[in-house]
């Protein structure tokens, strides 16, 4: 069915997504997630679209968690009890 496509679609570039990403961060390769896009732009546009959005996604996830994690770190390190003072509007 079409949903079946479209999921198999997905799915396909979302793995595409994940080995460019992992082979970007191995190699220090930063041209390597651009010249996948080409390559699946070159055969199909659809695919290419779902790529890129998979890369974008995976991105911004990999920033969000950095930043969660960064906060939880904090929030271990502060001091128990201590209350910051608010600065006067």
């Amino acid at each position: 069915t079409r949903a079946d496509d479209m999921g198999q679609l997905e799915d396909t570039a979302d793995e595409l997504a994940q080995l460019a990403l992992a082979d970007q961060e191995r190699s220090g390769d930063e041209k390597v997630v651009d010249e996948v896009g080409e390559i699946l732009g070159a055969s199909s546009q659809t695919l290419q679209e779902a790529y890129l959005t998979a890369v974008r996604v995976r991105r911004a996830e990999t920033r969000a968690r950095a930043l969660l994690n960064r906060r939880a770190i904090a929030a271990k390190n502060a001091t128990p009890g201590k209350i910051t003072p608010r600065k006067p509007e």
